[in-house]
């Protein structure tokens, strides 16, 4: 019984106790224009827009076209990943964010703040910019 318990206490002790809350689902952006859906990528987690809530300037045909790689300027909005790479960090989830309005990519730091809000953070060097995401009905 014994050596029952200290197994016990062994395997306890290996869990972290701060381990990040799931960010999968459908996300409404701050900016409430578009649902951003968040699902598995493999060996990341990525976020690709879903759905425009508000139609952009070219309809629903929306290009890239702010992107500073010139090749990537006529790939479609609808469907393209803007949070990628992102991976468990303790209690938060780590990986970059695209931004299509300017074209640039920061790093991301996103995390739960309860069932219904996510906290999305994208910085560069010491600085950040926080948004909160609902989850999309």
């Amino acid at each position: 019984m014994k050596h029952l318990l200290a197994v016990a206490a062994l395997v306890l002790a290996a869990t972290p106790l701060s381990a990040a809350e799931p960010i999968e689902g459908r996300w409404v952006t701050a900016e409430k224009d578009a649902i951003v859906q968040i699902s598995d990528c493999g060996r990341s987690i990525c976020g690709r827009i879903a759905k425009f809530l508000v139609t952009p300037p070219q309809g629903a045909d929306q290009r890239d076209i702010n992107n500073r790689d010139a090749a990537k300027r006529s790939r479609k909005l609808l469907d393209m990943a803007i949070l990628t790479g992102f991976t468990e960090d303790e209690d938060s989830w780590r990986g970059e964010i695209y931004d299509p309005n300017n074209g640039k990519t920061y790093r991301s730091i996103v995390r739960r703040r309860g069932p219904d809000r996510l906290e999305v953070k994208g910085c560069i060097g010491p600085f950040c910019q926080t948004q909160v995401w609902q989850r999309a009905r």
